[in-house]
């Protein structure tokens, strides 16, 4: 018989592991909610079209993306990333602005697997439709920092950059396609490639040969309109009056071909530098007009929970939970009293577990010390006849035999 394992790029995530994506999810919720974000939960599945508007050149529409037709002759695609989702539902729920939400879930990537990044990744992120103001840009970019510094990353670096207005980033595109033709010969086979679709993915390239070439590439900021530029140095204000540092990075173009003004990334300083962003965003002022809205300036970051969680790993910091088990009933009688005597306790708040099979006293034992529980609650023959519980401490204490109906009291003082 077969034995089936994960396909390339998936993976299961048991326990602690998965207790752990729980608390990071808990831990963003309690972080953006308090801000005025709400959930969304968009489908997993989309009209092709939703996604090929991130941009034609990008490696995600091209390459990437998980599409099909279905049943229905739909050509369809798992989301390879959730902020067009998020524009979508806008487009077609129209809420009213500023639309305020936040998201976490898994997305789909057809790419090579590595350290931190998978086919199946889950991210979590906010977007923000319905306003321009700077200051947004810096609320939204704030959030995501006290997020990461909330987990209690340290070794952690905010870089910023503008892409600025549309007729901007148009002239600048069209000096780093001069640049990068006279260069031609000396660029990357991939670059090569790249240029003839989009000149500003070029300045993504992390590859040697590319490195000089770029370093010498015309810079944004020379094509910044007045707006463009106040709009910037509203950002760094509000990013200075808030305490949080930044370097500002003109090569940081993002991903995702629909990024206009501020763009950012979360950098994490233990990782390969290749792979060092645990997230970012940026402002996307015509991503909702594209999908048949009005047009709608946005503004949202992603956070990679993966590549987080390898840097929280790297700085040891957010582990995995303890066992959530905190009394462990152990009954040589059969059974049926453990199984109401944990009923009770679930009941009244506290966390147990029991053993089943009508194991032995000694395995039972051994069974609740892999749990991790403090307690340990013993119902023997003569405790069944008595009408008492053995209230054990697994961590260190004496024991004591309590009434069946003195039990939660005593137990409230026993628990640490």
């Amino acid at each position: 018989m077969a034995e089936f394992k994960t396909s390339p790029g998936m993976r299961d995530i048991l326990d602690p592991e998965s207790g752990r994506w729980r608390r990071f999810v808990s831990a963003f919720e309690h972080t953006v909610e308090p801000a005025g974000y709400r959930q969304i939960i968009p489908p997993l599945l989309e009209d092709i079209g939703v996604f090929q508007r991130v941009g034609e050149a990008t490696d995600v529409v091209t390459k990437e993306m998980y599409d099909f037709v279905d049943k229905g002759e739909r050509h369809v695609a798992l989301r390879p990333e959730q902020t067009a989702s998020v524009c979508r539902a806008f487009v077609q729920h129209r809420p009213v602005t500023p639309w305020k939400a936040w998201y976490a879930g898994p997305n789909f990537r057809y790419e090579k697997p590595q350290r931190g990044r998978f086919r199946q990744f889950d991210q979590v992120g906010i977007e923000v439709l319905g306003a321009t103001d700077p200051y947004l840009d810096v609320e939204v970019i704030a959030l995501g920092w006290n997020f990461l510094a909330g987990l209690g990353l340290r070794r952690l670096t905010l870089q910023i950059n503008s892409l600025g207005e549309p007729t901007d980033r148009e002239k600048f595109m069209s000096a780093l396609s001069a640049h990068f033709t006279n260069e031609l010969d000396a660029l990357s086979v991939e670059s090569r490639a790249t240029l003839s679709k989009n000149p500003l993915r070029v300045l993504d390239s992390k590859r040697d040969e590319d490195r000089e070439i770029i370093a010498r590439a015309p810079r944004i900021a020379d094509f910044h309109s007045d707006e463009a530029r106040a709009h910037f140095a509203s950002v760094r204000t509000g990013l200075e009056r808030l305490g949080i540092p930044f370097v500002v990075n003109e090569r940081l173009v993002r991903g995702l071909d629909y990024y206009r003004h501020t763009t950012f990334e979360y950098v994490g300083g233990t990782l390969d530098s290749a792979q060092n962003a645990l997230g970012g965003g940026g402002r996307y002022d015509g991503l909702v007009e594209d999908l048949g809205g009005p047009p709608t300036p946005g503004i949202g970051f992603a956070i990679g929970v993966d590549r987080t969680l390898l840097a929280c790993d790297d700085e040891g910091v957010f582990e995995p939970p303890v066992s959530s088990v905190r009394v462990f009933v152990i009954d040589t009688t059969g059974g049926a009293e453990a199984l109401v005597l944990t009923d009770q306790l679930r009941r009244s708040g506290i966390s147990a577990d029991r053993a089943f099979e009508s194991r032995s006293m000694k395995s039972q034992m051994k069974a609740a010390d892999r749990s991790g529980a403090e307690v340990a609650l013993i119902i023997g023959s003569d405790e069944l006849a008595s009408g008492t519980v053995v209230v054990r401490p697994l961590r260190g204490g004496d024991q004591i035999s309590v009434h069946r109906d003195d039990l939660l009291p005593a137990l409230q003082k026993v628990l640490t």
